[in-house]
This record gives structure tokens, sequence and C-alpha cells, in this order.
């Protein structure tokens, strides 16, 4: 039997959030038919991802692989996730559950990124803000940084990455850091899959530092995301072979 793919996001307070993973979820299954596929979030949306697991194993299913949709590999995906289906497994004898490689870094995603700012406006003096949720786990904010680190390079005008929570900098320090180079209009790329309260933080301040600045919409909505998706779920079910071989 192919294991079901369970994709789980972190949910939101923010009905929009939960809105793009639905979304995103639905390109999944055109892309894996296959496979029976359902979304899931680990807090603050529903169907919480243990409940989707148990339902599962209740079902007949004895195998199963969850897609982590995250952008970087923090406190969720490192300690929450893992809790959660330690948690079912136990509840569950003889269900096993793969966990695949969070969405990251990956280079579809970097892609998608940048062809957002396609539609910002050509102007002279302008610097480009790579925005992100930030964690307490540095790895995770350095592949931030090394995103604005290739785009400065890529783009020929000057990059900071800036994050939302938890972490330096934020958009008022990134903004300042930039017109301290000759910035004089802000482009914010988003490094989020959804819409929500983050993004909608990112946004208002970077309005107070440039009222005229572009602020690209964030990812989920194309179909890149679902193909990176079906290539995590796919290399997972590799991965659970093997261990059955």
């Amino acid at each position: 039997m192919t294991p079901p793919l369970v994709a789980v996001a972190h949910g939101s307070r923010d009905p929009r959030s939960a809105a793009t993973v639905r979304a995103l979820v639905d390109v999944v299954r055109t892309q894996a038919p296959g496979a029976e596929v359902h979304e899931s979030f680990l807090d603050l949306s529903e169907p919480r991802v243990t409940d989707v697991l148990r339902k599962l194993h209740a079902d007949g299913h004895r195998t199963a692989v969850v897609v982590p949709l995250l952008l970087g590999s923090a406190f969720h995906a490192r300690v929450d996730l893992p809790a959660l289906i330690d948690e079912v497994v136990a509840d569950c004898p003889g269900f096993r559950v793969q966990v695949s490689d969070v969405l990251g870094a990956d280079p579809a995603l970097e892609a998608v990124a940048l062809d957002r700012l396609a539609a910002a406006p050509r102007r002279g003096g302008t610097g480009v803000i790579v925005s992100a949720v930030g964690s307490s786990n540095a790895s995770a904010n350095a592949v931030v940084a090394s995103l604005a680190s290739r785009w400065e390079e890529r783009l020929g005008v000057p990059v900071s990455e800036a994050f939302a929570s938890a972490t330096q900098p934020d958009i008022p320090a990134a903004a300042a850091a930039l017109r301290a180079r000759g910035v004089r209009h802000l482009v914010v790329a988003s490094w989020f899959l959804a819409p929500g309260l983050l993004p909608d933080r990112i946004a208002a301040l970077a309005r107070e530092a440039d009222p005229k600045a572009f602020i690209a919409e964030p990812l989920a909505d194309d179909p890149r995301v679902a193909d990176v998706v079906v290539s995590r779920y796919a290399s997972a079910v590799t991965g659970l072979l093997r261990q059955y071989a």
C-alpha cells in the first residue's frame, strides 16, 4: 500500500494561512495521484497532525510519510514534530511514520521567491530585504543570511536579511543598514509560505521605513512549491522501502 502523505504546517490564528496550506495540498494531490494526501497542523489550526495520523492508523494504514511544510530546520522541525510523532507511535502499535526533510532553501523555492520580485518597480537606489520568521536556532537564521548574500551577488544591489521575531536584524535594523549603504527604496522579499500575522508585521514595519516599499507575496500558491513537497515525499518513501528491504 502506498504510504499516505501527511503535509504538516505550523498553523496560525490567521485563517488566510490555513486556507493557503489547504490550497497547496490540493495541488499536491494533483501531482501525487497515487497517494492519499492530507493537510495537518502542529498548532492553532485544524486538523492537528496527531489526529490525522491516529485516524490513518485506525483506518488500517501501517505506514505514513509526514512532510513538514517548513522553510527552516528549527525548533518546530527538530523538537515539536518529532515529539508529536513519538506520542502517536507509542499509542499506535505497528505504525511506522517516516518524516521527510523540511522544504528548506530548495533551489525551486529560492527561484519562486526571486520571481516574486519581478513586479517590483525598477528604481535606482533600490535595496532588497529577505524577510523570514526568525528562530532561536542560529543555523536556521544562517540559511536566510546565506540567501541574502547570494541574492546580493546575483541582483547587483544591496541585500539584507530581516526577521519577524526571535533574532536580529529586524526590519528597522535591516532598513537602517541598507540606508547606510545608499539605499533609498525598499523591496521586501518573502521567505514565508503563507500570509499571516508575521508577514503582516513585516509589511507594516517595511512601510514605516519606506511608505512606497514593494512587498512580495508569500510562496505557497506557486506550483513549484507543490513540486518540492512531492519530491520530499518521494525521497521519504524511498527511505521507508530501504528499511523494509
